[in-house]
């Protein structure tokens, strides 16, 4: 080889040696120069994770937490009937009309017991024929129509006698009667109040066990529901009750026995914990 092609030879290697080195102190320049700098907020995005971490244990750990369930009774005064008329007739025309005409007679007696208007309300009709299924054939030898009455807000003193003048007036079937008390609302707050006492005695006591101090309230969740549907006697929701018997009873006063209507809540309730 000529001493012009060594001298090439020897600049071209000189020249990949320089552009290696320019290489390496670029990737080394990105590694540690303003990419590291960016390792920096990760570490600081962390920080805070981690305090907030912290900080929601040291809540869960700073309160105690308590159910308190409370039961008051309070006297029934008013009640809800649902009865009904049922009529039977040979054709379809004849028993729908007798149907409405019984039907009318109940609503003006309740009328002029003192019941008011607002209070009576049809909830259920039906008609359907009756069938005779004696031998092969299947004949059709009647039919039946019922209307279902639903009233409200029944005087308890008078329900004795407007349940006797009913079922005499043309009322034969009883499905239920629901018995209510126009001071619940009142009975349901003061067992809200008795159940939060009960619920401080409770968490004092585990405060005391644990050696720390009760703190103010910090939540409190009504567990309960609040229902309308205060007690149903269930000895006259069964349909095949004699109606005889129930107007019998209602006379001589002793059919309606209302008792008592149980008021029930419960919650929870959260304390905060003072060292």
């Amino acid at each position: 080889m000529n001493r012009k092609a060594k001298r090439k030879l020897i600049s071209l290697a000189f020249s990949i040696s320089v552009l290696c080195t320019a290489c390496g102190s670029a990737v080394e320049g990105s590694a540690n120069g303003p990419a590291g700098s960016e390792t920096i907020p990760e570490t600081v995005s962390a920080s805070p994770a981690t305090n907030t971490n912290v900080s929601s244990a040291n809540s869960e750990r700073n309160v105690i937490s308590v159910n308190s369930s409370e039961t008051i009774t309070v006297v029934p005064d008013i009640a809800e009937i649902v009865y009904a008329v049922r009529t039977e007739a040979k054709d379809a025309a004849s028993c729908q009309q007798k149907n409405t005409e019984d039907v009318a007679k109940v609503i003006e007696l309740l009328k002029g017991l003192g019941v008011e208007e607002t209070s009576i309300q049809t909830s259920d009709y039906y008609m359907y024929p009756i069938y005779n299924y004696s031998g092969n054939t299947q004949r059709i030898t009647g039919y039946e129509a019922s209307t279902s009455l639903t009233v409200s807000k029944l005087p308890i003193d008078s329900l004795d006698t407007i349940l006797a003048q009913s079922v005499q007036t043309g009322i034969n079937n009883i499905q239920s009667i629901t018995y209510m008390s126009s001071k619940y609302d009142e009975g349901y707050s003061n067992a809200l109040k008795l159940a939060m006492e009960s619920a401080r005695a409770k968490a004092e006591a585990l405060a005391e066990a644990g050696g720390c101090s009760l703190g103010s309230v910090v939540g409190v969740r009504e567990n309960s529901n609040y229902s309308e549907a205060r007690y149903t006697d269930n000895a006259l929701s069964s349909k095949m009750r004699s109606m005889e018997s129930l107007a019998a009873g209602a006379e001589d006063g002793s059919s309606i026995m209302p008792g008592e209507v149980a008021v029930e809540v419960n919650i929870t309730v959260e304390y905060l914990i003072l060292p």
